[in-house]
């Protein structure tokens, strides 16, 4: 998406100089600077065109304008993959173990209600005017431009649905008189929510459409922009949260068609990657250097990394022993902390490969250092550079980590200048890799004595990729155990990428997975003889989580419910 944001910005730049706005991003209709100015030109369609895209900046955890409110984003924290060591500052350990947190017209974090629908007013509006001025460039052009206003707002309405369950839907016909559905009119204000099903009925059907339409790739200076391919590959995604199995097998078959794996997990996450990530990356927020930048780096790096530059460093979302402890061993076989002695000299040297790329470890090399989590047996033993530090709400870990281990997907790897320049790293939306696993799991609950052949080829191309021995029908005989195994690939493929909260929520898993439970983490000890000891510790303070059954359905804004009358709420 870097070229994209990119000509954005600069359609922008020459939008501004008729209409005294400095980003066409913000712009809530045409009026603002008129509608002829807008539509005398392809370039200046296009910018207003692309401005749709701008609902996937708001849900980035790298990149939302909000700055240090998008800390809020690392879904993931919410889940039993990752940890936070903040208590006040960031919601996420409030969230999941303080009770009343989340309340009656205040969904906290998840709350992304008014927002959306800002988004949605905006591509309605822009739809609407399309309709209007946007056939004199020719058919194709016009289907081209609202096949992507389409695509944005199916993905506006599934994070509203993600959250909401069933929500209003307003388009670019259904307000007074016919045009968009922009609140100008009374009866415009009043609408009531359709159902679950209903909503991604809409946006299934929406994104069918836009498939149609989108072309299969654009010229290199709109490189983002959305394609055919883009479009499936969410609807692989989209799907599964409505439970039609068939439709997201078959948009995976069809992603399939225009995306494929690449060889070496570990780089689809740096930014300088020497191998072409485009082959599986299918949309993502880039940043640019000294222009779009994020504060990643400073965020998650370890914390032994303010020696080496004398800067603050956060550790905000720690890898969970839960995970750590998911990772098998390069040769296939299960980590245990009872067993692993028996054939590896320490617990993580041998492990797979998305374990080296995705968590920093006591011995891990990093930088030209070594990675120290752990503490002395005694005052006379020096505690680590990254020393680990026991988790209390009441009580600031400045950086440490509590579990053990520190996040290493997507950091920077030698860039320096992120102490004064940020970071510029990729926020991937969505992969092929991840595409493969919708695909695994759609056929599997479709019909699995009929499709567990397929979905064991599409779960071990994942798997086969880091060099891990296929799993069969030996390994799973029936739908529970592979989706047993299917939750675990999806942890450890896509931790840090945000997916798994969702996952537990679509699953119905949370009062299950996260009520009534805590995480873990590791404390290594030193001994006086160098060797170190490993003992699984509470993460959480002694802190139970909270998963009530309201949460799969968070509450609307009293904002909502005291200007839609018509609108029921889920509390």
């Amino acid at each position: 998406m870097k070229n994209l944001i990119k000509n954005i910005a600069l359609a922008a730049t020459v939008v501004a100089t008729m209409a005294s706005c400095n980003d066409i991003l913000d712009l809530n209709d045409t009026s603002t600077f008129g509608d002829v100015a807008v539509w005398s030109s392809q370039s200046n369609a296009d910018a207003y065109v692309t401005a749709a895209y701008k609902t996937f900046n708001d849900q980035s955890a790298l990149y939302a304008e909000e700055g240090a409110a998008s800390r809020n984003r690392y879904y993931d924290n919410y889940s039993d993959l990752m940890k936070s060591n903040f208590w006040w500052t960031i919601d996420f350990n409030q969230a999941l173990m303080e009770p009343g947190f989340i309340t009656k017209g205040q969904a906290r974090f998840f709350d992304c209600w008014s927002a959306t629908y800002s988004r949605i007013k905006r591509t309605n509006i822009m739809l609407n005017d399309l309709e209007r001025y946007g056939q004199k460039w020719g058919e194709e052009w016009y289907n081209i431009r609202r096949a992507e206003g389409r695509f944005c707002n199916a993905i506006n309405y599934f994070f509203l649905a993600r959250v909401y369950g069933g929500v209003v839907i307003r388009t670019d016909h259904s307000g007074g008189g016919g045009w968009a559905d922009d609140g100008a009119y009374e009866q415009d204000k009043n609408r009531a929510r359709v159902s679950e099903k209903e909503t991604y009925n809409h946006i299934i059907s929406e994104l069918q459409w836009a498939a149609e339409y989108l072309p299969e790739k654009w010229d290199a200076a709109w490189t983002g922009r959305a394609t055919k391919g883009m479009a499936y590959a969410f609807l692989s995604r989209i799907a599964l949260y409505a439970g039609e199995w068939k439709v997201a097998a078959d948009a995976a078959e069809k992603c399939a068609e225009y995306y494929s794996l690449v060889a070496n997990y570990g780089e689809l996450f740096d930014v300088n990657a020497s191998q072409d990530n485009s082959k599986e990356i299918i949309f993502s927020i880039k940043g640019w250097q000294n222009v779009i930048r994020n504060g990643f780096d400073a965020d998650n790096r370890p914390f032994g990394d303010r020696a080496v530059y004398n800067r603050s460093t956060y550790a905000m979302a720690e890898p969970t022993a839960e995970l750590a402890d998911m990772y098998e061993f390069k040769d296939g076989t299960e980590f245990s902390w009872q067993t692993y002695s028996a054939n590896h000299s320490d617990p993580y040297t041998d492990r797979e490969p998305r374990f080296h790329a995705t968590i920093l470890y006591n011995g891990a090399k990093w930088e030209g250092r070594t990675i120290e989590t752990f503490v002395g047996a005694d005052d006379n033993i020096a505690e680590g550079a990254d020393a680990y530090r026991k988790f209390d709400k009441n009580e600031d870990a400045d950086g440490h980590t509590v579990t053990g281990y520190y996040l290493r997907k997507y950091l920077q790897e030698g860039h320096t200048a992120f102490t004064t320049e940020g970071s510029y790293n990729t926020d991937i939306v969505i992969r092929y890799g991840e595409v493969l696993l919708n695909k695994a799991e759609a056929l599997a609950q479709l019909d699995y004595m009929a499709n567990n052949a397929k979905a064991f080829e599409a779960l071990n191309a994942v798997r086969k990729r880091v060099g891990l021995p296929e799993k069969s029908l030996q390994d799973a005989p029936d739908l529970e155990g592979f989706m047993a195994l299917i939750r675990k690939e999806r942890a450890v493929e896509l931790a840090g990428e945000g997916l798994r909260c969702w996952d537990i929520r679509r699953w119905k898993l949370g009062e299950k997975m996260i009520n009534g439970q805590n995480v873990h983490g590791v404390k290594i000890t030193k001994q006086a003889n160098g060797e170190f000891t490993y003992e699984t510790v509470d993460a959480d303070g002694g802190m139970k989580r909270i998963f009530n059954a309201n949460f799969y359905y968070l509450p609307l804004p009293s904002s909502e419910m005291a200007q839609n009358r018509l609108c029921v709420d889920n509390w």
